[in-house]
């Protein structure tokens, strides 16, 4: 039986995907079919409320595609092959789902395409390096790198770490603002500390549907105008006031009790 490229699953509410090809966890188009069908499963299980991306081992979050496998493909492949990326990441970050990258290693090139598709992003404290160096192998960061670190970090600084190539450490990210929060841990405890934080998101203790419905009107909402942007809220917020959750949430303030939350 062949050994999976995207390793799945589930802990208490939270689906876990890890990216699995030693020894740096780099893509190929199969890695990218297997990660797109389990996007796909989990936007249909109900019993998924937040998905946490990560890589195998201690040393690599993803180190970005096969440079290997990209040598040899003509550039028809090549096309498709970023096509499909990008097709992959836009429906992750589409998933009315809270994403969350846990950063175990080194987060560079499409490792780190991969990341700022994911809604937050936490990291081990001296993981390893963060960037997109992809100007070093003479092209430019083609799986949503060029768009998504620009929105990130905004224009100017976005071109001066692409057009150096430049890679830095996990803090130096953080203040960048590419990641949420690190992690002082030892590398062997950090997926059961990123499995805690992305457990904060998930009921009882939190409405999972708001919180999935909140990523869709800042995700789509940023790239509309205004009033676009505000018409998606209050729809949104309707589909809400209808739920279970906004009921148990607003009788349990009503209350002074602690909700506790279906994610329905």
């Amino acid at each position: 039986m062949t050994t999976p490229l995207v390793n799945a699953s589930k802990h208490e509410g939270v689906l876990v995907l890890e990216l699995r090809n030693p020894p740096a966890n780099t893509y190929s188009y199969e890695m990218m079919r297997e990660l797109d069908a389990q996007i796909l499963e989990a936007r249909f299980d109900a019993n998924v409320h937040v998905i946490l991306v990560t890589g195998a081992g201690e040393k690599f979050f993803c180190a970005g595609a096969d440079i290997a496998m990209l040598e040899k493909a003509d550039p028809y492949f090549k096309y498709n092959f970023c096509l499909h990326a990008n097709e992959t990441l836009c429906r992750l970050e589409q998933t009315p789902k809270l994403v969350i990258a846990a950063i175990n290693g080194h987060c560079v090139g499409g490792g780190l395409e991969i990341a700022l598709a994911c809604d937050l992003r936490i990291a081990r404290a001296n993981a390893g390096k963060v960037g997109l160096p992809e100007v070093s192998l003479g092209v430019l960061p083609g799986t949503g790198g060029t768009q998504r670190l620009g929105r990130a970090v905004g224009r100017a600084k976005a071109i001066e770490l692409m057009a150096e190539g430049t890679t830095f450490g996990v803090e130096e990210a953080k203040s960048l603002g590419l990641i949420n929060a690190i992690l002082d841990v030892p590398a062997a405890e950090f997926r059961a500390r990123a499995l805690e934080y992305a457990r904060k998101f998930v009921p009882p203790a939190k409405a999972s549907r708001a919180v999935g419905l909140i990523k869709r009107a800042v995700t789509t909402g940023v790239e509309v105008g205004l009033e676009q942007g505000l018409a998606l809220e209050r729809e949104l917020q309707q589909r809400l006031f209808e739920s279970q959750d906004a009921k148990e949430g607003i009788s349990a303030y009503n209350a002074r009790r602690t909700a506790q939350f279906s994610g329905k």
